[in-house]
């Protein structure tokens, strides 16, 4: 019988190869910019950062068959990620292509194939309960429900970053103790646009420890069911914000394992979003933590958005 490792964390979701496009400016209908194509790099939940802050990872996902899933398996393998990668068969592997423009703003076209849907049955048990913390994406909801019911029982966190709501989503929004998400999202659940509204009303309903939302340069709103935790964005020059929001949660969930007050979490992770921001690809600007503390102790920050 395998005995299964303790880690750090284990992530369960979606995992996509990046193609970076930087141009000028988006692109008009009809029209022939110039633009080059950056090397593709594979980008997954299961690698947000989590390796370079000298944390232990555990991902599960799946992959297609093809050059693309040999570059996931090779890159996990470099960066000592333990991966479990079902194989949809004759299907290829997510790709995304993203246009970067020059103020480092991205626009991301995707094509996830059915097939490479998580199933439950793919999912093993003694995978998500050695682990500290589980983190889900929101995508193979029903694989992701079964996961975060089995963290629970074991009394491990479970952190969320959703980005839109798949179908069966309200199985598993029970099932997450810190949801993240991005800034439309509790307005699409509560009905209310207003957060200082959306996110009590998130939480109360679903029962998670925190909600909140990331909001680029507007930094992040957190409610804790006492009250508010606010963190400003840092001010730098961002080349391209691909993977912000996954070195966001990375980080998030780093000052989680740490035991840190919630906003030293928030700073800590923006200031780690913002550093990402600095260099081009998903995982371009990961830092240490040294680096990312010396970004909160010096870098001015935005103008705080909620007071």
């Amino acid at each position: 019988m395998t005995t299964i490792p303790m880690v750090d964390v284990v992530g369960v979701g979606l995992n996509a190869t990046d193609t970076l496009i930087p141009v000028e400016h988006f692109p008009e209908r009809g029209g022939n910019p110039e633009c080059q194509c950056a090397t593709g790099r594979t980008s997954s939940l299961g690698d947000g950062g989590l390796p370079a802050l000298g944390l232990r990872t555990r991902y599960v996902g799946k992959v297609g068959e093809d050059h693309a899933a040999t570059l996931h398996r090779e890159e996990f393998a470099r960066r000592d990620v333990e991966a479990h990668l079902s194989i949809a068969r004759g299907t290829p592997s997510q790709q995304a292509f993203i246009l970067v423009d020059r103020t480092g703003e991205r626009t991301v076209l995707w094509k996830r194939d059915s097939r490479l849907t998580l199933l439950p049955e793919e999912v093993n048990r003694d995978w998500v309960v050695n682990a500290r913390a589980l983190h889900v994406d929101g995508h193979d909801t029903a694989a992701a429900a079964l996961a975060a019911l089995w963290a629970h029982e074991a009394d491990i966190p479970v952190t969320a970053d959703l980005d839109d709501l798949y179908p069966g989503y309200e199985l598993l929004l029970p099932e997450i103790d810190f949801l993240i998400t991005s800034r439309d999202i509790p307005a699409r659940l509560s009905h209310d646009t207003d957060l200082r509204n959306s996110l009590p009303e998130v939480r109360r309903r679903y029962g998670c420890r925190l909600t909140a939302a990331t909001l680029g340069h507007e930094g992040v709103l957190a409610w804790d069911g006492e009250k508010f935790h606010y963190a400003r964005a840092y001010q730098v020059e961002a080349v391209d914000t691909t993977g912000a929001g996954d070195i966001f949660h990375a980080t998030f969930l780093y000052g989680l394992l740490q035991g840190w007050p919630l906003q030293r979490q928030l700073e800590f992770a923006c200031a780690a979003a913002a550093l990402n921001c600095t260099a081009v690809g998903a995982r371009g600007g990961i830092e240490p933590v040294e680096n990312i503390e010396r970004c909160m102790a010096t870098v001015a920050k935005y103008l705080a958005a909620f007071e």
